[in-house]
């Protein structure tokens, strides 16, 4: 574990000596990937915390038998429906998708319902198909939508399956 945090900070350290060199040699590629970084990491600071706190929210709020009983084990497909309408609710993209996720593990829900809703939530967020609808049509929208839930559904119940049988537990911390 120790080395790959020794690889983290490295390349980390890495980065931003690129960023920087860029910046005094005037490299234009590394000026805008370094003004990206600076927008980027803007944005998920005004949404993360609000995010951490609806989290903890969650936590204390819903009950797990509740979370059992909609994502869990004896869910059937329900549980794949509802995961797909809360990853449609879902803002901020997957790097709040993830804490959702764990938060929802932690309750009981069932691994390939969890993995359900991380690809729901990479492909039918609300607003995303708002504005893919207004560029590429509705009809286009519609198609990407019935081709791509039924390929997440039937990939998360096999990697699910997979991972259940082999008695996998995500970590607890990092």
């Amino acid at each position: 574990m120790k080395r790959n945090k020794i690889i983290t900070v490295a390349g980390l350290l890495l980065y931003f000596v690129f960023i920087l060199f860029s910046s005094v040699t005037g490299f234009e590629a590394g000026k805008r990937i370094g003004g990206n970084f600076i927008t980027f990491s803007a944005d998920m600071f005004k949404l993360i915390p609000f995010v951490f706190v609806l989290i903890g929210l969650f936590e204390v709020w819903v009950r797990k038998e509740t979370v059992e009983k909609h994502f869990g084990e004896e869910c059937g497909f329900k549980g794949y429906l509802f995961s797909i309408l809360l990853a449609g609710g879902t803002l901020g993209g997957l790097y709040v998708a993830f804490p959702v996720v764990f938060s929802l593990y932690n309750k009981g829900a069932k691994l390939s319902v969890i993995f359900t809703y991380i690809g729901a939530a990479a492909i039918c967020r609300i607003p995303m198909m708002t504005f893919e609808a207004t560029f590429m049509g509705v009809k286009f929208t519609a198609i990407r939508l019935l081709v791509s839930l039924p390929l997440v559904i039937v990939s998360s119940i096999l990697l699910g399956n997979y991972l259940t049988k082999r008695n996998y537990k995500i970590m607890d911390g990092c």
